[in-house]
Order: structure tokens, then C-alpha cells, then sequence
């Protein structure tokens, strides 16, 4: 098997307007989650479109159970690392619960400094009709918003879990209409999330701006999976809309093991991983010639 080779690094930024052309064009978009700046860059060479700092840090960095306790200022440290790790993928921070539902003004405030502090170029922000108003409000102050509506993980306890969306003819409505306003609020692209596959299908044919499908089906106009998901990093957590493409939780953890026996067994560190021995002075000769003089020792 060829192994694919990483994008180019002088390959130009993804921007609004590309990925605008994307959709027209059919070409598929990748979005994938990063954290920090070793991840960023190895997904950018992969040749994702998309970084996702998604509040999902908080289960899979953090270790909760839900994305709820995640601050505003987590998004903007994840996204700093992100950013200089990414020379290709566009990075789009995700706004964390109510950091966007008190007050416009308070949504373009906090959407300001991932753009400004933490080097993201576009926000997320869960929601359908109810969040329009602000998607618009930051639009206009130029900060570029990408829509999430379906399932929406940050109204998990209003959802009753994370369960599909959409299955029966009304909430499917609902759940077209949120795409339609988000969109047209002036939103780049919309999340669709836990949706049934028919209906992400419907979605996407009739919103101008590309869909971002996450267990909503094959026919989003492009696709997203957190990282750890994709990398084999969540050994108990397997959600059936995740293609796992690696293992690496298995290897790492299998790798550690090696490590501790050799570190145990003395194997490691070999000779090869050490820098040698401290060099000896070397001792000085008194000159032949030189006259014994009070007070004076051998001289170099």
C-alpha cells in the first residue's frame, strides 16, 4: 500500500469563500478536531480542510462527561496551541455553553478573542432559530460563524442524551427550518449532526452554504469526526457513526509497556542514547627550560 503523502506546506489557507466554491463544485469537505499543536499539524498534513477545537475537549482532554463546564478561556488556549501547530486547515473555535445566549453583544465579545487571542478564523455555534439573531450580529462585526444544528451536545439534558434528531416528520421540519435560518442569518457552513441520513440529504439540497455531516449519512457535503475517535484514542467509546482508521490507544499503550520493561530490565538507555564521557583535562608538562622561580608551578 502507498503511503498518502501529506498535503503541501505551501499549499494556500482554506478560507470562507473556498469552501463556498467546494460545495458548488461537489468537491467533499474533511473536518476534523484538534487540541493542540502536535495533533494540529499532523492532521493539517493530512490534508483536513477543517480544525475543529470543538468544546468536546471536555470529554475527550478533560475527561468529562459532558461539554458543559467548558470556559470560553479553554477554547482560546486550545485554539492557540492549534493555531501554530495548522499552516493549511481553516481553525474554527467552538463556542462553549451560554457564551452566546445571554446577550449579542456578550457573543461578539467572547467570538472576538478566539479570533483575536487564540488565532481561530471562524466560531461554531450550536442552534437553530432561537441563535439566528446572533449568528447575524457576528457576521456583520466580521467574524465568520459555522451553524450546528440536530443533535447539539451542549442541550444534552433538554434532549434527554445524545440521541438521533429528526425522526419523525415534525421535528424533521424543525430541524430544516434551523438550517435554513442559521444559513441565512449568513452562516458559512452548518453542522449536522444525529440526524437520519434522508433528511441530512434534504438539508443539504436545499441550503446554499456546504453541510458538515457527523452521523447524518453520506450525503453531507462534508464530514467531520473528533480526532481521538478517528485515531483509535477512546478505547470505550465507540459510537456507531465513527470509522475508527487506526488503533493508537493500543499502540501507545502497547508501546509504554516495552518501555517500562526495558527501563526495568536495564535495557534502556543503551550506550547509543547517551552523550558519552566527561573528557579528562589534559595534564600540563612543566617546560624543560623554564627557570625554577619561588612562586611559580609548571606552565602550559
Amino acid at each position: 500500500m502507498s503511503e498518502k503523502k501529506p498535503a503541501a506546506a505551501s499549499a494556500s489557507r482554506v478560507t470562507v469563500p473556498r469552501l463556498l466554491r467546494m460545495k458548488q463544485s461537489g468537491e467533499r469537505i474533511a473536518m476534523v478536531t484538534a487540541y493542540d499543536a502536535t495533533f494540529a499539524r499532523m492532521i493539517d498534513e493530512g490534508g483536513a480542510d477543517i480544525l475543529l477545537v470543538g468544546d468536546s475537549l471536555g470529554m475527550v482532554v478533560q475527561g468529562l462527561d459532558t461539554t458543559l463546564p467548558v470556559t470560553v478561556d479553554e477554547v482560546v488556549y486550545h485554539c492557540r496551541a492549534v493555531s501554530r501547530g495548522a499552516r493549511r486547515a481553516m481553525i474554527v473555535g467552538d463556542m462553549p455553553f451560554l457564551s452566546a445566549q445571554i446577550t449579542p453583544e456578550e457573543a461578539l465579545r467572547n467570538a472576538g478573542r478566539f479570533l483575536a487571542e487564540g488565532g481561530a478564523h471562524a466560531v461554531k455555534l450550536e442552534g437553530g432559530k432561537s441563535v439566528a439573531p446572533v449568528i447575524r450580529r457576528l457576521v456583520e462585526a466580521g467574524v465568520p460563524v459555522m451553524g450546528h444544528v440536530g443533535l447539539l451536545p451542549q442541550s444534552v439534558h433538554a434532549m434527554g442524551g445524545f440521541r438521533v434528531q429528526g425522526k419523525t416528520e415534525d421535528a424533521a421540519a424543525r430541524i430544516l427550518d434551523d438550517a435554513l435560518a442559521v444559513a441565512e442569518a449568513g452562516a458559512f457552513a452548518v453542522v449536522l449532526e444525529g440526524v437520519p441520513s434522508d433528511l441530512a440529504a434534504r438539508v443539504t439540497a436545499e441550503l446554499p452554504v456546504p453541510t458538515i455531516g457527523i452521523g447524518a449519512g453520506p450525503d453531507c457535503d462534508g464530514q467531520v469526526l473528533v480526532c481521538y475517535d478517528l485515531l483509535g484514542l477512546t478505547p470505550d467509546l465507540k459510537p456507531k457513526f465513527v470509522k475508527r482508521y487506526a488503533e493508537q490507544y493500543a499502540e501507545g499503550r502497547d508501546a509504554v509497556a516495552r518501555y517500562c520493561d526495558e527501563v526495568r530490565s536495564g535495557a534502556f538507555p543503551s550506550v547509543e542514547h547517551g552523550f558519552g564521557n566527561v573528557k579528562r583535562e589534559e595534564s600540563a608538562e612543566p617546560v624543560a627550560d623554564a627557570p625554577a622561580r619561588a612562586g611559580y608551578g609548571p606552565q602550559a
